[in-house]
Order: structure tokens, then C-alpha cells, then sequence
């Protein structure tokens, strides 16, 4: 049977089929660890849920304009304008059923064929993937080990061409846990206004962060507006607010692009389902409710980090961590080497199961 071209390269999410086969062994009465998706084991907050459940229960159970419930939209412009301290539009906000919706507006909306996007690796799998659904071109960049494997302009400079439309960040970066600094964002993002390269910014892991200066981890909306070029900003409710079910996240933009994405999302899911925009909406407005319960989480994620870390010294002794702990393990995520793991595993007499 023949397919569309447009879904010649397509392939499953890696990271669902890892976690469907590890709960596929779940139900089979196997005791798994699913180190799969990056999902939360917490339950939605309370508050949250019940403002779901009251705004069912009220009628907030039909449609909503295309980009999400205005009030929504305002109320997730208010914590970016107070992250930003300016402030930020709330038009240019577009409410998506997840991240991944928002990753394929951008890259649909943007891309084509002939383009390419650099996609800084180590990299959840899903980027290049949506990248070649909308026909373009990903192209993988490493950074140095030493430098946790962020990506400099000097590396990004030896892939750059007239074809490159965008770079793509993730920060708190899924798989390594590096963090990139606001003055490594200020280097990249005059780097990408000097090519006229948009920038997509993923920055889901934001609020997963275990800094010595408290609060969020650094994104570019923390950056002087001047210094910054054309950016999609994406981020959403999963991580931050335990509500990967839920499906919401949003991407900011300019007004003509968040305008480029409603179209492109009313003729695809219409809008987020409604009751999931209620949800949100709580979270995102009850900002003392909703800080209590991301630092309670926060604890939590921060004791496991350093247990895997004890562990892994103790157990794993050769193996090594890639950089100074208080550098790069700032994030829920533990990056190690794996190449040493595998030689281990091969040595005679060591069973894996």
C-alpha cells in the first residue's frame, strides 16, 4: 500500500513506544522502573482538579475559540509578563493539546521544502521528527562534552546555509538536564537575529529546576526584548503542574504568527478540550496554590536526583557523570556515560534482565 509523502519518514514516538512496552510488562506482573516519558508520578493538585470539575459541572463543556479561552490566554501572558517584567501580549499566545501540538504549528506554519532546522542534540526525539513532517530538513548539532553539550554560535556556525530557518533550544534540556545560562541565551539569540534564524524555544522543564538561586531556570524571555530576534517560545501545564493527561500547552509569538497558528489549529483539533482549559486556567491563576505545589514537588524530584546520584557513585563507580554535579545536574535529569555502562555489561559473568 502506498502512502502520502508527506508521511514517508513518518515513525511512533519513540518515547510512547517505550513506555507502552514498559506497561505492556507492568500488566504482565513484571517489576519495571519506566524511565520512559518524563511524566511526573504526582497527582494533578487538588485545586486544579476541582476547578475542572466545578467547570463541568457549570457548563464550560463546549467549544472555545480555536487559540484557547481568552481568559486563559491572559492569565498565561500575566506569568510570562512577570517573568519577563514587561509586558507580553496576550494575542500572541496560542493554546495547543500538548507541546507536540505546539512543536508542529511552529514547524508547519515556518518550514517546508528545501529548509532545514538545527536541532541541538542530545535531543528529545520527537523534534527532528516533526521537523521532516513538515518536509523539511533536520539537522543535528552537538556541543562539546565539556561544555555539557550545549551548543555555541561557533558550533551552530559550521552547519548554518542559506537553507536554515530555525534553531531548535530545549532548556532545561530532556535528556542531559543542562541548563544554558542567560548569558549563553544572549549569545545564541544574537547569533540567530544575525542570520535571521528563528529561535524555538522549548522550555517545558523550566519550573523542574534545582538552582542555587531558586525559582525557574533561565529562558529568553528573561532576555532584553532588544536583544532578541524572531522566537517561539513553547511551553504548557505537564511538567510544571503534574497534568500530562490534561493536554495543554501553549506557545507565545508574534501576534501574525499566533495568528498563522489559530488557523492552523482550527481546521486540526479546533480547540484544547475545554475542561482542560479550565484546569489550567486555575493553575495558572491561583499563583500561591500553584508555587506550593510545584516546590513541594520540586523536594521530591531534588531527593531522587541526589539518591541516583549517591547510588550511581557507589554502584557504577566507573561509570562516569559528564559534568560537575552542581553544573549540569541543576534538572531532574541524571546524563551519564552510557558507552562505559555497555562495556561493563558485556564483561563474562555480568547478567542484564
Amino acid at each position: 500500500m502506498s502512502f502520502s509523502a508527506n508521511i514517508e519518514r513518518l515513525k511512533p514516538s519513540a518515547t510512547i513506544a517505550v513506555s507502552t512496552l514498559a506497561r505492556s510488562l507492568v500488566d504482565e506482573g513484571r517489576d519495571i522502573v519506566n524511565l520512559g516519558a518524563g511524566e511526573p508520578d504526582f497527582d494533578t493538585p487538588s485545586f486544579i482538579a476541582d476547578a475542572a470539575i466545578h467547570g463541568v459541572r457549570s457548563g464550560h463543556t463546549r467549544y472555545t475559540p480555536p487559540a484557547g479561552l481568552p481568559e486563559l490566554r491572559q492569565a498565561i501572558a500575566g506569568h510570562l509578563s512577570t517573568r519577563a517584567d514587561r509586558e507580553i501580549n496576550w494575542q500572541g499566545v496560542v493554546v495547543s493539546a500538548g507541546v507536540k501540538q505546539a512543536l508542529f504549528n511552529t514547524f508547519f506554519s515556518l518550514c517546508g521544502p528545501g529548509d532545514e532546522v538545527l536541532v541541538a542534540a542530545p535531543y528529545w526525539t520527537t523534534y527532528p521528527d516533526l521537523v521532516m513532517l513538515a518536509r523539511a530538513e533536520p539537522l543535528t548539532v552537538f556541543g562539546a562534552e565539556a561544555n555539557s553539550f550545549k551548543v555555541v554560535p561557533s558550533d551552530l556556525e559550521r552547519v548554518v546555509s542559506e537553507k536554515t530557518k530555525g534553531l531548535v533550544l530545549n532548556t532545561p534540556c530532556n535528556p542531559t538536564g543542562a541548563i544554558y545560562s542567560l548569558a549563553e541565551l544572549k549569545e545564541l539569540s544574537a547569533w540567530a537575529k544575525s542570520h535571521g534564524i528563528w529561535i524555538v524555544s522549548d522550555e517545558i522543564y523550566r519550573n523542574v529546576y534545582f538552582g542555587e538561586d531558586g525559582g525557574a531556570a533561565p529562558g529568553v524571555l528573561d532576555l532584553p526584548e532588544s536583544d532578541v530576534g524572531n522566537v517561539i517560545l513553547v511551553d504548557g501545564a505537564s511538567k510544571s503542574y503534574a497534568m500530562t493527561g490534561w493536554r495543554v500547552g501553549f506557545s507565545y509569538s508574534s501576534v501574525e504568527v499566533a495568528q498563522k497558528f489559530t488557523a492552523l489549529q482550527s481546521q486540526i483539533t479546533s480547540n484544547t478540550a475545554t475542561p482542560s482549559q479550565v484546569a489550567a486556567l486555575e493553575a495558572f491563576r491561583n499563583v500561591e496554590e500553584a508555587s506550593s505545589a510545584i516546590a513541594e514537588m520540586g523536594i521530591a524530584f531534588r531527593r531522587r536526583r541526589d539518591l541516583v546520584i549517591t547510588l550511581m557513585d557507589q554502584l557504577l563507580s566507573p561509570v562516569s557523570l559528564t559534568s560537575d554535579l552542581r553544573g549540569l545536574f541543576t534538572s531532574i535529569f541524571v546524563w551519564m556515560d552510557f558507552l562505559k555502562l555497555m562495556k561493563m555489561m558485556l564483561r563474562p559473568g555480568v547478567r542484564v534482565s
